[in-house]
């Protein structure tokens, strides 16, 4: 597999500058890497030269940054893949529910990172799997992954909207403000607690029945099932979240959908605004048992 490269131009309040703080200060070039870059064979270089950390650089001088290949020891699985962006740097997929994003002790070849293993390889790539944000394994939606260090490192800001149907009548939008942790004797369920790690959700109510309500929820924080336990805290668990007190009668996973996502492309600088139609289990809980029952 060929090396990735980057290509930075330098400014005129970089010129006779070192090396070392321009790829730090201009080109947001983390110690580690560049660390790494100095030890890759032609890792940094000017007009096909070796550039040192130590050197210079000065206006208008096209510095390479040769990114190192990543180890992969992901195991390939072919599977369907719903690409909703791509590019040299980034991967945007749509994950259907069920499926784990990464390998797990119990899923060491049916998660999303096989499939795009598999698919990167067949497009004669091969980079590590580094996904900018985890969704749950039932929960479905975007999922943005950058194709290398440098690109992980630069996505600072990831703007995300989910979709999700709640058990009973939320009334209107609100805020939760409550700090999370793990619930105790628990290995994966979260509470509210004072003690916790500070969590907030905002959700607006897009449609409403008796039984069910559609919300849509932003995030301020990234909290490990911040939405799930948020809206059962306030009685209002997720339909099919039965680790919550959600109903199973009619969905049989948490009715839970990255619908949106909106960043800064780290190398073009453009903004990036991407979103994803829901599933069929949740358009079918929309449609048969709230829709019809709109109040």
């Amino acid at each position: 597999m060929s090396r990735k490269s980057l290509t930075f131009i330098v400014p005129i309040e970089y010129d006779n500058k070192n090396c070392k703080e321009f790829l730090k200060y201009y080109c947001n070039i983390s110690a580690r890497l560049i660390t790494r870059l100095v030890r890759t064979e032609m890792g940094i270089t000017r007009d096909n030269q070796l550039l040192r950390t130590i050197d210079n650089v000065y206006v208008g001088d096209k510095v390479v940054i040769n990114l190192p290949n990543d180890s992969n020891k992901i195991t390939p699985t072919k599977g369907e893949l719903n690409v909703i962006y791509e590019d040299d740097y980034i991967l945007v997929v749509d994950k259907p529910p069920l499926m784990p994003v990464h390998p797990t002790k119990n899923h060491q070849t049916d998660t999303l990172a096989n499939i795009v293993r598999y698919y990167s390889l067949n497009k004669n790539e091969d980079y590590t799997f580094r996904a900018i944000n985890r969704i749950d394994r039932d929960t479905s939606g975007l999922v943005v992954i950058a194709k290398n260090r440098f690109v992980a490192n630069k996505i600072k800001s990831l703007y995300k909207e989910y979709t999700a149907v709640c058990c009973g009548n939320i009334v209107e939008d609100g805020t939760v403000n409550k700090n999370i942790k793990l619930k105790e004797n628990s290995k994966m369920v979260r509470d509210v607690s004072d003690d916790g790690a500070k969590a907030i959700t905002h959700y607006k109510v897009i449609n409403r029945s008796p039984s069910y309500t559609e919300i849509l929820c932003t995030l301020e924080t990234g909290r490990t099932h911040q939405i799930r336990c948020h809206m059962s805290y306030l009685g209002y668990p997720l339909a099919g979240d039965d680790l919550y007190g959600g109903s199973l009668e009619h969905i049989s996973r948490q009715a839970l959908h990255c619908s949106k996502v909106i960043f800064i492309h780290p190398i073009s600088n453009e903004k990036v605004v991407l979103q994803s139609n829901l599933p069929f289990d949740i358009k079918y809980l929309l449609k048969y048992w709230l829709l019809c029952n709109l109040w």
